[in-house]
């Protein structure tokens, strides 16, 4: 399939954003912040991720809601890639030997505010750049080649590192840079030719109208039930899909020990979901135009229950490379997929406020997982059952899904 102008410029935010995610959220950030002397744990950053988590999910619904206004969208969007790449960059100035743990720590804070609230837009503006019949596969290519292209800013971060000292902040602190540099080249086609195609026209005491109408969709909720069910089994599966990436290096850790998995091997762990997931997010795509995305979405959740069956009997090294390369191999697709089936079923003036909540569900995911697999393995003094203690949210998730109507050949929205 090929692109249009907007829709590739679209795409590349993908590429660019996805930078972040593994260079600072999973990799970078972490590394740097455990050189602090006066660091107690970095687990502890798993507090100060919940804050933005929360600044985020407070917020979206109203900015959602305000930026549906005409001309609003790419204003709102432009304000939070800034902020996100203007501090991610400033990172950079923070080095463990200033000790200033907290002010690297209100960084990141804003960085991951400006990350999650771009996203918000970048996810809305999917509905301007293309349409129902193509969403799906957009919507995967965005994934795909966002996975596949954060490996090229990710290799020279580590080229980096490795070249200036594993042990020294000066490689991870460059990496810092190249990120953000990464981040914001590759928003520039987004913001030069997407336009908000649908939108609510401008009216007097927006802020106060907005507001207005916010309360007005909680109110009359019940005339978007395909919205509502979907949301439910969204949260479900998505909690389990985002669980399992956060805890999958701590699980294989806990069952194989710590000296079965090093610092190599781990990053090995991680490149193979991000280039296993690039073909499967685009074969998922192609596959959603034949058999709809209601169907593979459900594959996907089928896929990762089995992950989760087949991590309880892992025992190698290698067992951990083929469990990465089975999620890997649906974790693009749901994820896209459930963005572009989110966006057909959304009334499209309102996408800005719609997603607003998607991001909210989306924001609160993994809350759940996290602590069952904790609370699981500490109750049986065996960590394998962690991992079987999540599958109910798989189910959960898929039973609800199976309520809602297909997508093939229509949109199942009501505008």
């Amino acid at each position: 399939m090929k692109l249009t102008k907007q829709e590739l410029s679209w795409v590349l935010y993908d590429c660019g954003n996805s930078a972040y995610s593994i260079a600072i959220t999973t990799a970078l950030l972490p590394t740097v912040f455990g050189m602090f002397d006066n660091v107690g744990s970095t687990m502890n950053l798993g507090y100060f991720n919940t804050i933005a988590s929360i600044i985020v999910a407070v917020l979206s619904p109203i900015l959602g809601t305000i930026a549906d206004y005409k001309d609003k969208k790419k204003r709102f969007f432009i304000f939070f890639v800034s902020l996100g790449v203007i501090f991610t960059a400033s990172l950079a100035l923070v080095p463990p030997s200033s000790g200033l743990w907290q002010l690297l720590i209100l960084f990141y804070i804003l960085t991951a505010v400006g990350f999650a609230g771009a996203n918000i837009f970048y996810d809305s503006f999917l509905v301007d750049v293309t349409t129902d019949d193509r969403m799906d596969r957009v919507s995967t290519r965005g994934f795909a080649f966002g996975y596949i292209a954060s490996v090229i800013p990710f290799g020279i971060s580590l080229a980096l590192v490795f070249l200036l000292g594993m042990d020294q902040a000066i490689g991870y602190q460059v990496g810092f840079i190249v990120t953000a540099l990464w981040w914001g080249l590759l928003t520039i086609p987004i913001i030069r030719h997407v336009k908000q195609q649908y939108y609510i026209e401008p009216e007097p005491r927006p802020v106060a109208n907005s507001f207005k109408r916010l309360g007005l969709t909680l109110q009359n909720i019940r005339q978007h039930r395909v919205v509502v069910v979907f949301l439910i089994a969204y949260f479900l599966y998505i909690d389990g899909v985002d669980t399992i990436i956060k805890m999958v290096v701590p699980y294989a850790t806990s069952v194989l020990g710590a000296d079965a998995l090093d610092t190599f091997t781990l990053l090995g762990i991680l490149l193979i979901i991000q280039i296993i997931a690039f073909p499967f997010a685009i074969l998922y795509g192609n596959l959603a135009k034949r058999y709809s995305a209601r169907a593979l979405i459900i594959v996907g959740i089928l896929t990762y229950i089995f992950s989760c069956i087949a991590a309880f009997f892992i025992s190698t090294v290698a067992h951990i490379f083929i469990l990465g390369a089975m999620i890997g191999s649906a974790q693009g697709g749901i994820q896209a997929l459930s963005r572009s089936y989110y966006a057909k079923i959304i009334p499209k003036k309102n996408s800005n406020e719609f997603f607003g909540f998607y991001n909210i569900f989306g924001k609160f995911a993994a809350i759940i997982g996290p602590g069952i697999m904790a609370l699981t393995s500490t109750l049986t003094g065996n960590p394998r059952w962690s991992i079987l203690a999540i599958i109910p949210l798989f189910i959960g998730g898929l039973l609800v899904f199976l309520t809602l109507p297909t997508d093939k050949g229509r949109s199942p929205a009501v505008e």
